[in-house]
Order: structure tokens, then C-alpha cells, then sequence
């Protein structure tokens, strides 16, 4: 879950959730709110007919009278009562309500007004908190309706107090259970968010894994020009570009190959024409010269051709091809040992695995005078270690002899015969295999070169 919400699609799906639900609720507050409005304009609407009705009604009735209809008058949300005792006191102004309904009931203006006044204290009812559920019954609202008593005097000077009591129910039923709509709600825009999501990062995690098996095979087939037009854009440039690469990866290549080639013939001339060099001391020095050129030279291009993936990945036992390297440097009469197994067939290229080991042993028999291979499985991935005799590399240089033709003054001189890429085209085809290659000074002595493969490599 926290790799998920770590990852660019838990960040969109979380977004994209949040802003919807919180949109969600804003609109269904908005709708609710202007639903109770629209419910209390009918409602006051209503009141001032039924106001109206009532207070004319009652004065129909003969005084005598006027009691008993009432009893029978009065309904839930309006009451009238007859004011025999002292009047009750009056608001410094009138209501809106109090306004309107003295409007509407004194339209006629031949006729003897009512006088409509506000009260001062309001019914009893008003003050019981009246609450209604909004926003799917997660929140409640106070409920704000008009809820007053007005002092009417009849035409005749009777004295009336008109109450205007809250509704029976003045919004959804109390129990309302609102589970079923929510769960179905958040479900629906999850479901939608996580859709959204999966859509917008799909073609940024298909440029990432493009990306990644660029670095590992420049020959992997271009991507397909679908989706949006940014998508299509985006993919076209980076088809182009990785094309680009290859053509100055193969151009490289070809150049290098091509001064090797031409390199050759004049360095075999040189070597023959320095067999006639008299002088013993000389000719050794001119020849280890030439040797030390014709060297660089092919390791030169060994190293443009370790970071071209042009070989044919296939399954390989891992034991199969140790063992036959170290079988080799010891017939080269090489201090090579061998111990343990990885146990493992993995997906590589055998020639350039074979390299890599050949230039770790070479190394560590040259600077070290003898190279222990040990071999065991740690985490789904092959561990190589090879450790020399030799007196180890300082800790301030571990890091650099990776860099091409960096040799250490004190192992790497040219009178050992090394150019400095061994370790650089090794470092190139582990990672081309998603592995690793690390140094460090054994507690014991010598130097230790740790190969690190995993058994499979989504890159590859």
C-alpha cells in the first residue's frame, strides 16, 4: 500500500479521488442548501395563504363562536389564539413575513385595515433545535424557516396572536440511512479515479520501461505510435532518438574497428622491422612498446564493443560457464580456484559474461597473483567474488578504477601490462545484464571484486 501510494499512479488516483469527492460534496451541499430554499419559499407562500384564510375566517365567525373554530381551525404549524389578558410585547420592527402578509391581506383599500404587529417573543417551538441532514446525511444543518407570533387586530378590534410554528418534519425523516447511496458513490468514483489514473500513467510508465530497455539493448524495437497526440509526439521523438544513438553507436564501432583494422598492418610491419634491431636491450624495449600499443589498441575496441548488445540473449547455466573459465586460466597456468555454485540457468549473453569474468580473473592474477573464485546464490542473484593475494587498491581509488584507462601507480604501471579498461568493459556488461560489479579490501588482505547477477532481468 505504501509502494502504491508512493508511486505516480497512487498520486493521480489519490488526487483525482480526493477532488472529485470533495467536488462531490461541495455540489450536493449547494444542491441541498438551495433545495431548503426553494422549500421555505413555498412554504412561507403557503403560510401567508393559510394566514390569510384564518385571520379572515375568524372574523367571519360570529364572536360567540370563534373559540370552537378555532380549536377546529388550528393545524399543525399555524395556531391561533384569542388574546383576552394583557398584550404580550412588541418587536421594534416587523418581520418580512409580518410585512407581506399585512400586504397581501389589506389589498383592498376601501376596507377597514388589520393592523398586523411583531412580537417580541417568539412561540416556544422555535427554540427546540430543528436539524436537517445535507450532503447524504453527513453533515446537519440547523434548520432556519420562519417561525414567529404576530399580533393581529381584527377589523372589528379583536386582538389575535397568530403563531407560526417550525413544519411537523421539516426536512427527510430522521432515520434516513444513507449507507447503501454512500458506499455506492465512493465506490463508483474510485473506480473511475483509479480508470483515470491507470489511462494517464500507462504511456509515462511505457516511456520509462522504453527508457530502461534502451539502456540495456540499443536494438530493442521501437515504440508503437499510439494514444494521444502527445503520446504519439512523445514516442516518435523517442524512437528518433534511439535511433540517432544507434547510428552513432554503430558509427563508433565501425571506427574504431576501422583504425584497429588500419593500425595492423603498420604495427606488424614495425614488430618486423624490429627484428633486425641489433642491439638486444633495444629491441626489447621497442618490441614491449609495440606489445603495450597493440594491447590498447584491442582493448580499445573490446570496450566500444561491450556497450554494444548486439549478441543474441539466451538461457545459460551459470556453474557451466565459471567453470569453464577458471578451466581455461588454469591450463594458462593461472593460480585460479573454484568453490561453490550458483545453482542457477539465467538469461544472458554468453560471450560478453565470458569477458567479464576473463577480465576480473586476468586482473586479479596480474595485480595479485592469484584469483579464488567463490560462487553462491544470495536473493534470487549469483554472487561472484574473486579475491586476489595482492596488497588492494586504497580506499580513495576504489571508485575511480572503473574510469577507462585509470591505472593505480602502485598495481596498474605499465611495466604489468594493463591499459586501465578491464574493469570498465567488465562494469559495462554487468549492467547490461542488470547486475553489479563492486571493489573493497578484504579484512584478510587482497582484493575482493564482488559480481553481482540476478537470475532474471525485466530489461533483457
Amino acid at each position: 500500500m505504501k509502494a502504491f501510494i508512493g508511486s505516480m499512479t497512487g498520486r493521480v488516483f489519490i488526487t483525482l479521488l480526493l477532488g472529485v469527492l470533495l467536488t462531490a460534496a461541495l455540489t450536493q451541499l449547494l444542491a441541498d442548501v438551495e433545495r431548503r430554499r426553494v422549500i421555505d419559499e413555498f412554504r412561507d407562500l403557503n403560510n401567508l395563504d393559510r394566514a390569510e384564510q384564518l385571520i379572515m375566517a375568524t372574523e367571519i365567525v360570529p364572536e360567540s363562536a370563534r373559540s370552537a373554530y378555532i380549536q377546529v381551525a388550528n393545524r399543525p404549524g399555524m395556531r391561533i389564539e384569542l388574546e383576552a389578558a394583557r398584550l404580550p410585547a412588541l418587536a421594534p420592527s416587523p418581520t418580512e413575513f409580518t410585512k407581506n402578509l399585512s400586504v397581501r391581506i389589506n389589498k383592498s383599500p376601501d376596507n377597514k385595515p388589520y393592523r398586523m404587529q411583531s412580537l417580541a417573543v417568539r412561540p416556544a417551538a422555535c427554540a427546540l433545535a430543528r436539524e436537517q441532514p445535507v450532503v447524504y446525511g453527513l453533515l446537519r444543518m440547523k434548520w432556519r424557516g420562519t417561525c414567529e407570533s404576530i399580533l393581529v387586530s381584527l377589523r372589528d378590534g379583536t386582538p389575535l396572536i397568530l403563531s407560526v410554528l417550525p413544519p411537523r418534519s421539516a426536512t427527510s425523516p430522521e432515520h434516513a440511512d444513507y449507507t447503501g447511496t454512500i458506499a455506492l458513490l465512493l465506490v463508483s468514483i474510485g473506480f473511475l479515479a483509479y480508470l483515470v489514473a491507470r489511462m494517464t500513467i500507462r504511456p509515462l510508465k511505457q516511456l520509462a520501461q522504453a527508457a530502461k530497455d534502451l539502456g540495456n539493448d540499443i536494438n530493442h524495437p521501437p515504440l508503437d505510435l499510439t494514444g494521444a497526440d502527445e503520446i504519439r509526439q512523445a514516442s516518435a521523438a523517442f524512437n528518433a532518438m534511439q535511433a540517432r544513438i544507434r547510428q552513432y553507436i554503430f558509427q563508433r564501432t565501425q571506427m574504431l574497428a576501422a583504425i584497429t583494422h588500419d593500425l595492423q598492418t603498420p604495427l606488424t610491419r614495425l614488430r618486423l622491422r624490429l627484428e633486425k634491431v641489433s642491439e638486444p636491450e633495444l629491441q626489447g624495449r621497442l618490441i614491449g612498446d609495440l606489445s603495450a600499443m597493440q594491447a590498447m589498441v584491442r582493448e580499445g575496441l573490446d570496450l566500444a564493443r561491450s556497450m554494444d548488445t548486439t549478441e543474441t540473449m539466451q538461457m545459460m547455466d551459470l556453474d557451466s560457464l565459471l567453470d569453464s573459465v577458471c578451466a581455461d586460466a588454469t591450463d594458462a597456468s593461472q593460480h585460479v580456484s573454484l568453490s561453490g555454485s550458483a545453482n542457477m540457468a539465467m538469461l544472458g549473453r554468453p560471450m560478453d559474461l565470458r569477458r567479464c569474468l576473463v577480465n576480473l580473473i586476468d586482473n586479479a592474477v596480474k595485480y595479485g597473483q592469484s584469483a579464488r573464485v567463490t560462487v553462491d546464490r544470495i536473493n534470487g542473484a549469483a554472487r561472484i567474488r574473486i579475491r586476489d593475494a595482492g596488497p588492494g587498491i586504497p580506499q580513495a581509488e576504489l571508485a575511480r578504477v572503473f574510469d577507462p584507462f585509470y591505472r593505480v601507480e602502485s598495481s596498474r604501471s605499465r611495466e604489468s601490462g594493463g591499459t586501465g579498461l578491464g574493469l570498465t568493459i567488465a562494469r559495462n556488461i554487468a549492467e547490461q545484464h542488470g547486475g553489479s560489479i563492486t571493489l573493497a579490501n578484504h579484512p584478510d588482505g587482497g582484493l575482493e571484486a564482488t559480481l553481482m547477477l540476478p537470475e532474471y532481468y525485466p530489461g533483457k
